[in-house]
């Protein structure tokens, strides 16, 4: 499977107040690798993908991560982001965060592919991920 690394330095700003990462910021950097993921895979920005699918995101569904070693301030982490399973309309993101080679946190998000209603367009529901859109994650 396709895999997006970003290279980060954890910041002031995602810290608490003991001085380690504070856990919503780690749910931050993973949806930005989501989206460079597919940026990448698919070479068009987020705005693009969406007008060229016709379609309206990939909200997250569920969540599950285990925090493993805390990071902080000044920090230099890894971060691998891949496509672990696609189904029909969802699929599972796993990222890994790492220090110095160290497994510091894992999560695995759930996200959908949607589209808005024609008839109530404040409501979405579950499209099937186009099969070409899978096949640029399971290119060699």
């Amino acid at each position: 499977m396709l895999t997006y690394t970003r290279n980060a330095r954890i910041e002031w700003g995602d810290c608490d107040p003991a001085g380690i990462v504070f856990y919503p910021r780690y749910f931050d950097m993973f949806d930005s690798c989501t989206t460079a993921l597919f940026s990448m895979a698919l070479g068009m920005t987020k705005y693009q993908l969406l007008r060229h699918y016709h379609f309206a995101g990939y909200p997250m569904v569920d969540t599950r991560a285990r925090f493993l070693k805390p990071t902080k301030f000044g920090d230099d982490i890894v971060i691998e982001t891949h496509v672990a399973e696609f189904r029909r309309s969802s699929f599972d993101i796993q990222h890994r965060l790492t220090l110095d080679g160290a497994l510091c946190v894992e999560c695995l998000d759930t996200r959908v592919w949607v589209e808005r209603d024609p008839d109530y367009p404040e409501k979405i529901h579950a499209k099937p991920v186009p099969q070409e859109v899978i096949a640029k994650f399971t290119r060699p």
